[in-house]
């Protein structure tokens, strides 16, 4: 082959290349579509139904709850099976206490407009001390690295637990618009869950771009109907050791151990 026709091929080859990039070009800047799920109910347990629920947990099999309320806000251990409360750990009338996760031993609880934090022993709820957040606290979760919170806004936080400073944030969006409201968090199997307040629907998010990559319709699980109107889907618990998943509501009066189910 003559060296014309080398750069001739090498020209067309390159166009071709162009070509190709820009036909793909649109779809792959394209909103990624989230994937529908609903649940299938598993197993239902008794709930505290005065307990307004604003985040759940498990550690080392134990299962755990944080409550809202001024005056009525709280940790607690729970059994699971019974819904009996086995250990309980009040807030002080002044914070309304919000989201929960617990990470080395350690219980992390968040209040709705103090802009203050409180860190439990996780085995005997002593009081470790406090960390501070701008904005206000809605839901708490963790990865294994970071405290991951979400303020009610689009945009969720990635704080280093020993110094709580904010190392990275993603802002949640769903085909190419954002999600707002989000409350308590979970992460799951590299993903966060997000309760959205006021919706019978969970978001999973990539912890990474803020995608929303699927939603979990659980309206049927306690029918609206059946409910008051702060009444509403918020919490979630999930067990890496067993895979359990478990999800509930404030002043709902059951937990309900769910599986999903593609739609």
């Amino acid at each position: 082959m003559t060296m014309s026709m080398r750069i001739k091929w090498t020209i067309a080859g390159a166009l071709v290349a162009i070509a190709a990039a820009l036909v793909a070009w649109p779809r792959l800047g394209a909103p990624r579509e989230p994937q529908l799920w609903g649940v299938e109910v598993q197993a239902v347990h008794p709930h505290d139904p005065s307990a307004f629920t604003q985040g759940l947990a498990f550690y080392e099999g134990a299962f755990y709850e944080g409550t809202g309320q001024y005056g009525r806000s709280s940790i607690r251990r729970v059994d699971l099976e019974t819904g009996e409360v086995q250990q309980a750990e009040p807030l002080s009338a002044a914070y309304f206490g919000e989201g929960i996760t617990i990470l080395d031993g350690r219980l992390y609880q968040l209040t709705w407009l103090n802009h203050v934090g409180f860190v439990y022993d996780v085995y005997s709820f002593e009081r470790l001390g406090t960390f501070g957040y701008d904005g206000e606290g809605w839901g708490l979760t963790h990865d294994g690295e970071h405290l991951i919170l979400s303020d009610g806004t689009e945009t969720i936080r990635f704080l280093n637990p020993q110094t709580f400073e904010v190392e990275k944030s993603i802002r949640v969006h769903a085909n190419g618009r954002p999600v707002v409201r989000l409350n308590e968090l979970e992460y799951v199997d590299g993903e966060i869950w997000a309760n959205v307040w006021y919706e019978d629907r969970i978001a999973r998010i990539d912890p990474d771009s803020g995608d929303v990559v699927g939603w979990i319709e659980a309206g049927a699980v306690y029918p609206p109907a059946q409910r008051g109107r702060e009444d509403v889907l918020n919490g979630i618990a999930y067990d890496p050791d067993t895979g359990r998943l478990i999800i509930t509501g404030k002043n709902w009066p059951n937990v309900y151990e769910i599986e999903l189910v593609p739609r």
